[in-house]
């Protein structure tokens, strides 16, 4: 019967090759390959066991595909997932079942309908995907999952300042540890920085822009985040470097802060905040700056036109992505971000998009993972490791695609009278 039920995958993948004229190949569990005359040392997609087809036909959802590449029972051999994405058949989703066999679709599913789904499904454990309450403990619990994996892991593939937002490429072809010194560069030069000010540095990371800024500019830092773990290597470098007097990175919740200063930077926080909590976020930057001071809010965006922007709604993927690696998060679109700013009290003074910087950001870290692979099973296991990997290529494939962007808004508390800025935009690229 096992035989059987092989055979019949085999006539439905060779099916679906030839009906899609696919430029990749399938390597089934037994070892044969779908066409058969595909070479071997060509790009296919391996599947490890019939479990897997099981799983699939039961299940043929976001959800189902994530455990299975997590559990590396479904694969890709001799390429990458750029590779198979940029052999993809030019057929629209949504044509290709109509183009498919119904009769050979049904057959095989129904010889697999009953096979057990054999395992691991690692990611079966992780809880519903839902929005933060806002809480500082919840805020915490999100923001340690993602970020409190391992310091050592996170070394493998950003940049020597482990800044883990888009960076800046002056050229298109600067490496990653260039780029994002030009981005640390860029975000201090908007913000306009002058020794002795104060800024307040909301979801500090690892504590790049703070620490930058301190050795740079001369500014007095503070930053916050949720992450232990960041803390603890922000505090050893900053000692490391002797900006004890300069730089604090705490261990605190951004909606909790005190005091007034003459700079808020907000560099990629507010995909963690949840759309109900939006408010708190802007009210607190504002009540944070004095007045007249500027705010650089910098953020990952969905196109407001889509139905599922307006509507809070999510596409799969994006689901799974939430639910799987960013719990709690969550995209404005740039037109709320606009409308947010001014409606909390801010004055706008420039709004500039670099969707295709993060795409090649992306694109980088997904390359350091990859190369230092074995490196990450060992520090954190295959499954983060895995799933880590198949996130940064769909966030670089989705800037790419332009199914979302990022922007960085720059805006001052507002006042009456003159801002004080600059008649033109060349101070920032002196």
């Amino acid at each position: 019967m096992s035989n059987g039920r092989l055979e019949a995958l085999r006539r439905f993948l060779d099916h679906v090759h030839r009906t899609f004229a696919l430029q990749f190949g399938f390597l089934l569990w037994d070892g044969s390959v779908v066409p058969a005359d595909w070479s071997r040392d060509d790009l296919c997609v391996r599947i490890a066991d019939e479990g897997a087809v099981a799983g699939l036909v039961r299940r043929p959802n976001v959800q189902t595909l994530a455990n299975l590449w997590a559990s590396a029972r479904l694969d890709i051999v001799n390429g990458t997932i750029f590779d198979l994405v940029e052999r993809r058949p030019a057929v629209r989703t949504r044509d290709m079942r109509k183009m498919l066999s119904k009769s050979l679709i049904l057959g095989t599913a129904a010889k697999y309908l009953f096979v057990p789904r054999g395992g691991p499904w690692p990611l079966d454990e992780v809880g519903e995907e839902r929005q933060s309450d806002g809480s500082a403990a919840e805020n915490k619990k999100n923001i340690s999952y993602h970020y409190d994996v391992s310091n050592a892991f996170y070394e493998l593939w950003l940049d020597p300042e482990m800044v883990y937002t888009c960076s800046y490429f002056t050229k298109w072809d600067n490496d990653l540890a260039q780029s994002q010194i030009d981005k640390l560069e860029m975000c201090c030069r908007k913000l306009r920085l002058k020794p002795g000010e104060t800024v307040l540095d909301m979801g500090c990371g690892w504590g790049a822009f703070s620490i930058y800024a301190a050795q740079h500019y001369g500014v007095k830092a503070y930053g916050v985040t949720l992450s232990e773990q960041q803390v603890a290597y922000a505090n050893e470098k900053i000692k490391r470097l002797g900006l004890e007097d300069r730089v604090k990175i705490e261990l605190r919740d951004y909606a909790t802060v005190e005091g007034v200063y003459d700079k808020v930077a907000a560099i990629g926080m507010l995909e963690h905040v949840g759309i109900d909590n939006f408010p708190t976020y802007f009210r607190t930057a504002h009540r944070s700056l004095r007045p007249g001071g500027l705010f650089l809010h910098h953020a990952i965006t969905r196109p407001g036109k889509s139905h599922q922007a307006r509507k809070r709604q999510k596409r799969p993927e994006f689901a799974a992505l939430t639910k799987y690696i960013f719990p709690g998060g969550e995209l404005d679109y740039i037109g709320r971000t606009v409308t947010n700013l001014e409606r909390f009290g801010f004055e706008i003074h420039d709004v500039e998009g670099w969707r295709e910087h993060y795409q090649r950001t992306c694109r980088h870290w997904h390359d350091r993972l990859l190369t230092n692979m074995d490196a990450a099973n060992r520090e954190v296991g295959s499954v983060k490791a895995r799933i880590w990997l198949m996130y940064l290529a769909a966030c670089s494939i989705s800037f790419e695609r332009n199914s979302v962007g990022l922007y960085q808004t720059l805006s001052s508390k507002r006042i009456k009278g003159a801002t004080g800025l600059p008649p033109t935009r060349a101070d920032l690229y002196r």
